[in-house]
């Protein structure tokens, strides 16, 4: 196998900008980076390098990442404008402890560093993609709600608006009924199924649909970036609100529907950035994928499509996916990877980093196909040998070494 990959002059290339556009058949709107574990800054520091050289090399202005959309506006004003501090916007900014990792806050730093004294249309952009979704629950729909009413309450004739604020506030009671971490566990605790939710669904979508009604006069009275950043209010809205309606579902297909619907609004967000183009798209493997993704939560395997799977039917050639494999994870326990796994293949390799067009992987391949590499440490997933044609890409890494 190394043999062949070696031979192979197309095959395997230094992990750079240049290299990675060469295994495209052209400048992809959104190019996807996966990785196959979170929270390791020799993963980060590679994305960092990457995104770099694609901004100095291919023209690439927007980065988008797996943390909260809403709270990532916030890094966006920062890095375009200055506002805040780097602490605040670290603490404030991020979702799931993402803020605490020293490659998220090294790449916030060179964006800002960056945009200064730039004009507007060469400024970096950062952007969150994930909805406000953490594994113990979901936000509360008040956030987002209110601010879309409050955007649309201050641009149109009251008249349009399907009811005011107070009602919204009514509706919503208080915060802590939506975000009651029992109810992840016993959808008898979600709120999501009450009246009070099912008329508030009613009107975000209506709100929702008032936005775009009005997309030219609320673009000419604010801005382009003012009713953008209002659609996302719009459609996180929603799909929160969605995400606890499933959380009270009390059928066998509850956790699948909750899967499904936070990679459908990462999904939803991934084609709101497109439209800014190009952009670096950086996630777990799982959720970039164009295969179906699985997960065994004590039962039978979940199974559901990716946002990259989502995206990729809508975009085409201009989605293009690089999955990250790993060779080491010593500091988690994953050690050498065995010899018959792709990883083992991969790692057989001289170089410490680098692309392989899957293209050409899959034919050095032939018919015998790898076996699947399992993974003695929860927190990192080997990649699936039979997702190979899935990939314009594979991103390896000899040793993940601790941060």
């Amino acid at each position: 196998m190394a043999t062949d990959l070696q031979d192979t002059a197309h095959a395997v290339h230094a992990l750079e900008a240049a290299a990675v556009m060469r295994l495209l058949p052209a400048r992809p709107r959104l190019l996807a980076l996966g990785e196959p574990t979170h929270g390791e800054d020799t993963l980060l520091d590679l994305r960092n390098e990457l995104f770099r050289q694609l901004v100095e090399q291919e023209g690439y202005r927007t980065i988008a990442v797996e943390s909260d959309c809403v709270r990532g506006l916030a890094v966006d004003d920062y890095v375009t404008s200055g506002a805040g501090t780097l602490d605040e916007i670290m603490e404030q900014g991020f979702s799931h402890g993402w803020g605490a990792l020293a490659g998220n806050r090294e790449l916030v730093r060179w964006m800002r560093a960056h945009n200064e004294g730039r004009p507007a249309s060469g400024r970096l952009r950062f952007a969150g993609f994930d909805g406000p979704l953490e594994i113990t629950g979901a936000a509360s729909p008040r956030e987002t709600l209110t601010a879309l009413h409050r955007y649309l309450a201050a641009q149109v004739d009251t008249d349009l608006l399907p009811c005011g604020a107070e009602t919204l506030d009514r509706l919503l009671g208080a915060d802590d009924r939506w975000t009651d971490p029992a109810a992840m566990m016993d959808p008898a605790r979600s709120v999501g199924q009450s009246a009070e939710a099912r008329e508030l669904r009613l009107l975000a979508d209506d709100l929702v649909a008032l936005t775009y009604a009005q997309t030219p006069h609320l673009t000419a009275a604010t801005s382009r970036e003012a009713t953008d950043r209002a659609r996302l209010y719009g459609r996180t809205a929603v799909g929160l609100l969605r995400y606890h309606f499933s959380m009270a579902d009390t059928s066998p297909s509850r956790m699948t529907r909750l899967v499904s619907l936070r990679d459908q609004m990462m999904a939803d967000n991934l084609l709101a950035v497109a439209e800014r183009a190009p952009a670096l798209v950086h996630a777990h493997n799982g959720h970039l994928q164009r295969n179906k993704s699985t997960m065994r939560m004590g039962g039978p395997p979940v199974e559901w499509w990716s946002a990259g799977a989502l995206v990729s039917s809508h975009l085409g050639e201009e989605y293009a996916f690089l999955a990250t494999a790993l060779g080491t994870i010593r500091h988690q326990g994953v050690d050498t990877p065995p010899p018959d796994t792709l990883e083992g293949r991969l790692y057989a390799l001289p170089e410490d980093r680098y692309v392989v067009d899957a293209a050409h992987l899959a034919t050095a391949l032939g018919d015998s196909r790898p076996a699947h590499r399992v993974s003695p440490w929860y927190g990192y997933s080997p990649l699936d040998p039979a997702h190979l044609n899935g990939n314009d890409g594979i991103v390896f890494v000899k040793d993940v070494l601790p941060g």
